[in-house]
């Protein structure tokens, strides 16, 4: 995921562009998502766009799997990657993926945790 400010993801529903190998394969490099802040609460499974406390700078795009310490425990879907809640522990989560619209539109697969 690229370094973009959080105040990008200002509106209710946002895009976001995808770098990395960690989400795959449900999300590749490249594609494009859309967020949205708001609604309902996350839940274990979810892909979300979220911030690690020990990496402010960086939004990533990883799965929930649980609460923790007032935020999230994330994880890649990609088990050969490493760079998520195992490295940097707990994030503060931004907003939920709805979707992604490029190249390949469609909603995501949930998986259960």
């Amino acid at each position: 995921m690229k370094p973009v400010p959080e105040a990008r993801l200002r509106w209710p529903l946002s895009a976001v562009l995808v770098t990395g190998p960690s989400m795959s394969p449900t999300l590749r490099h490249g594609d494009a998502v859309l967020v949205r802040r708001g609604g309902r609460a996350v839940r274990p499974g979810d892909v979300v766009v979220a911030v690690f406390r020990s990496r402010p700078d960086l939004l990533v795009v990883k799965r929930a799997v649980r609460p923790a310490d007032g935020g999230w425990w994330l994880y890649g879907d990609n088990d050969l990657v490493t760079d998520d809640s195992r490295a940097y522990g707990v994030a503060d989560v931004i907003g939920r993926v709805v979707a992604r619209y490029w190249p390949r539109p469609g909603r995501l697969p949930s998986r259960r945790l």
